[in-house]
């Protein structure tokens, strides 16, 4: 699709004028209307507010003119994994995993490969394969070239480790010690836990990027714990596969 096709198709799925539009970005209507006619394209600034706008990629409102893949994991990247950066805008370097409202997620590369090989095991990969391809890939991508300039001198990681040590502090049986938090998106964890009254809630954001874990419970069984946190709280729960009957065991506020 060209890029006139998709800002026209954008603009009438929002059920905006090009009026309306122009006032929203800045521009003129005629602005708005070269753009839809393919005389002429936005400006950089433009393309980040419409990018923001209407929770697109700059690369899906040029037409998606090539395939992008994150580069920290290699995972070929759609409007719905991308990262975001501080300001709430899609980034169109990095997944939702790697990435999240400006913090790169990963400062271990072999982390990064556990994470990875067991998402790969299964498909094309034997797990000796899958962990020889991303050995061999990792460190072409951008990120892992760069790290010394991108990363932010271990913060990240020193939040991780003050986060499992508090987990660990909780004492919670038949949870086993947690060594490692990895990131997750908000969608793929947000069980519905029930409520006495009978209702069930949610507390997690579908968009937002949390650390967690699944840990095999020590009294065995068929239920796994979860633990989730960011910068506000602890979650910890238990389930049987595939997330079926949650149970909340701990919500605590940090």
């Amino acid at each position: 699709m060209n890029t006139k096709d998709v800002l026209y198709e954008l603009r009438t799925k929002k059920g905006f004028s090009q009026d309306e539009l122009a006032e929203k970005v800045f521009v003129t209507r005629q602005a708005v209307s070269r753009w839809e006619n393919g005389e002429t394209v936005p400006n950089t600034e433009t393309l980040k507010q419409l990018s923001k706008l209407y929770n697109v990629s700059i690369n899906t409102l040029l037409g998606s003119p090539q395939q992008l893949i994150c580069q920290c994991c290699g995972m070929p990247l759609e409007d719905s994994i991308r990262g975001r950066n501080r300001d709430g805008s899609l980034n169109d370097d990095y997944c939702k995993w790697c990435y999240a409202d400006g913090t790169y997620t990963y400062s271990d590369m072999d982390d990064l490969i556990d994470v990875c090989v067991g998402n790969l095991v299964g498909e094309s990969f034997t797990e000796e394969e899958a962990r020889a391809y991303m050995k061999e890939m990792l460190p072409k991508l951008d990120y892992w070239k760069r790290y010394e300039e991108l990363a932010d001198d271990g913060q990240f990681e020193a939040f991780k480790q003050q986060l499992i040590r508090e987990i660990n502090d909780l004492r919670i049986e038949g949870l086993p010690e947690v060594k490692k938090l990895n990131a997750l998106v908000g969608s793929y964890v947000n069980l519905a836990y029930p409520l006495p009254s009978g209702a069930s809630v949610k507390f997690l954001d579908d968009q937002t990027t949390y650390l967690g874990n699944q840990l095999e419970s020590e009294f065995g069984g068929d239920r796994c714990f979860g633990i989730l946190a960011n910068m506000d709280f602890i979650l910890i729960c238990t389930y049987e596969a595939e997330g079926a009957n949650p149970e909340l065991v701990l919500y605590k506020k940090r």
